[in-house]
This record gives structure tokens, sequence and C-alpha cells, in this order.
């Protein structure tokens, strides 16, 4: 489970990633939203995401940092170099660049680590391995 503050944009990063939303819960007695997304066929392997509402007196929502949202997560793709290339060309900072072949780093909108794994490994190429590091995963 992950601590989000803005759905639709946390749910728009993770369709980037090949995930859907399987189900979703809201509790209005309890003021928050659940909402469960997986990878098509591996509905098992659910990531929850948690949104709770402001509150109703007004008072500012809860910022999360990192001791109250998450580590991160790791999802296996077919091509970390498409994968990334697709991230990019919709905004997504590639904070650690594939320069391996291997691995990247990537951030939710709410500054949760998203380790990618190539399935396999890629010989490493460019513009990846020359692609400086960007703030932190």
């Amino acid at each position: 489970m992950i601590r989000v503050t803005d759905l639709d944009k946390t749910i728009a990063f993770f369709e980037l990633l090949g995930l859907r939303e399987v189900k979703r819960f809201d509790s209005e007695a309890g003021r928050f939203t659940l909402v469960y997304l997986a990878a098509p066929g591996d509905e098992d392997a659910q990531v929850e995401l948690t949104y709770n509402w402001p509150p109703q007196d007004g008072s500012p929502a809860e910022v999360y940092d990192g001791g109250r949202n998450f580590g991160h997560l790791a999802y296996q793709v077919d091509n970390i170099y498409e994968t990334c290339q697709r991230l990019m060309d919709a905004g997504i900072t590639i904070n650690r660049p594939p320069r391996d072949g291997h691995m990247a780093f990537i951030r939710t909108p709410d500054n949760i680590s998203v380790e990618l794994l190539q399935d396999g490994r890629l010989d490493p190429a460019e513009p990846w391995v020359s692609m400086p590091n960007i703030g932190a995963w």
C-alpha cells in the first residue's frame, strides 16, 4: 500500500507502466478511497493506493514523506529502453537511467521510487549510457 495525494495523477502514472485499476472502494465514514491496480494477467500482485480525503474542517491535507508513504516498488519490463522512452515522452523524469541495460528508477507523483528491471539484460545503448542521474531514487 502507498498513500497518495492525487489519485488521478498516480493512476495515470501507473497506467504508463501497464497497470490497470481492478477494484475501488470509497469509505464515507472513514473518509478515504482505496484503489487497487495490477498488471494484466497478474491480478494477484496488486498495488493498493490509499487516498485520505482532505479534512472537513478545512485544514490542510497531510503531506507524506519517505517515512509515511513507502520505500519503493519494482516491476520487470520487456524492454527497459522502450519503457523509459515512453515514460519520458509522457513527462516522467528518469531519475536513474538504464545505463547498464538492466535497471532504472523513476518516481510517482508522490515521490515514491519505482525500480524498473529488464527481463534479462540488454546491451548498453545511447542515449541511456551517457544520461546522468537526476535527483535521488
